[in-house]
């Protein structure tokens, strides 16, 4: 996960439970149902940057594999 992308989830993953707490103190429904939105939504957020991640390092994987390949029917 790029530090971009890191930095707004960070402040995300702790205004929703803030948002949570404060909607449970002060019966505050909706501000309880928002704060649980959004650490909903940072959740997903982290596991696609997660899968981004995943899926840049299986792709320098493949290269390097297929460079390999290519080196071994060099040599023949």
């Amino acid at each position: 996960m790029g530090m971009n992308d890191k930095a707004p989830n960070e402040f995300e993953d702790k205004d929703g439970p803030a948002r949570d707490a404060a909607g449970k103190l002060t019966g505050d429904q909706d501000l309880g149902k928002e704060g649980q939105k959004d650490q909903a939504k940072t959740s997903l957020k982290d596991a696609a940057e997660k899968a981004k991640d995943v899926a840049g390092d299986i792709g320098e994987n493949i290269k390097h594999a297929a460079q390999k390949l290519k080196e071994g029917f060099s040599k023949k």
